[in-house]
């Protein structure tokens, strides 16, 4: 008998690979065996991806840090958690678009809707993964003074928050999924919402990895803050003005439509 993963010759007794660790597999994959492996690979209290989230949580430098110094094994890698984070919004995206007629839009209570809310609401339910790993290359232009301390270059910069977006994303998962299968008009609120807290949650982990301390921390967040703030709104202004640009919307799609 050889290990499926690695090509080892195994005896018959093995439950697992001496050499690659890898369980052996004796049996046709049933539905309940399936399961098993998923709450194992993903669940169990020593898999990388319950360390990495809790982790990145009590200690986002241990995890981010450790990366960029080269550890591969106790955590998941950036890509990987990322993935799990892109996965797991596209299911929101799903029920949001289910859910829409019953989403209330109109945050501030003026009692009208717009037909530029639906169009571009449309737009970004189709390309909201591009929009969300978009953000990730913005915030690491954001936090180029946060770090200089340590001098680390664009792509670690990137590794840091591809770390905090996917963290943000699965944090909010299970509030906005409850959200919006109890409550969907109290969603428009509630997403304002969790944009405030990525905005904390990336402070607190710039707090946690930077090496500077008091005046000189804060100030930086604060300028991490105003850039993000910025680049934010300007990249949210994109999408509307390619729209326009394309003819797909126009000045009186901004007239309001009463409820």
């Amino acid at each position: 008998m050889k290990c499926k993963n690695c090509d080892v010759t195994l005896r018959t007794d093995f439950l697992y690979c001496p050499a690659c660790g890898a369980k052996v597999i004796r049996n046709r994959i049933t539905v309940r065996n399936l399961w098993v492996d998923i709450l194992e690979r993903y669940f169990n209290l020593d898999n990388t991806f319950v360390n990495t989230f809790v982790h990145l949580i009590t200690k986002p430098e241990v995890v981010i840090e450790g990366y960029i110094q080269g550890l591969r094994r106790k955590y998941l890698n950036p890509i990987s958690y990322l993935a799990i984070s892109l996965t797991l919004s596209g299911f929101i995206v799903f029920l949001m678009s289910k859910l829409m007629g019953q989403i209330n839009f109109d945050i501030f209570n003026t009692g009208a809707n717009s037909v530029a809310q639906e169009k571009m609401m449309d737009v970004v339910f189709d390309i909201q993964a591009l929009v969300f790993v978009l953000y990730i290359p913005i915030m690491a232009i954001a936090g180029w003074l946060c770090f200089d301390q340590k001098k680390y270059n664009f792509s670690e910069r990137t590794v840091i928050f591809m770390y905090t977006l996917a963290q943000y994303s699965l944090s909010i998962f299970l509030p906005a999924v409850v959200i919006l299968i109890v409550a969907p008009q109290a969603y428009a609120p509630f997403s304002l919402l969790t944009v405030a807290f990525m905005f904390l949650y990336a402070g607190y982990v710039i707090m946690r990895i930077s090496k500077s301390r008091g005046i000189s921390l804060i100030s930086r967040i604060f300028i991490f803050y105003l850039i993000l703030g910025v680049l934010y709104m300007v990249t949210s202004s994109i999408i509307p003005l390619i729209m326009f640009i394309t003819g797909n919307l126009e000045l009186q799609d901004f007239a309001p439509v009463k409820n």
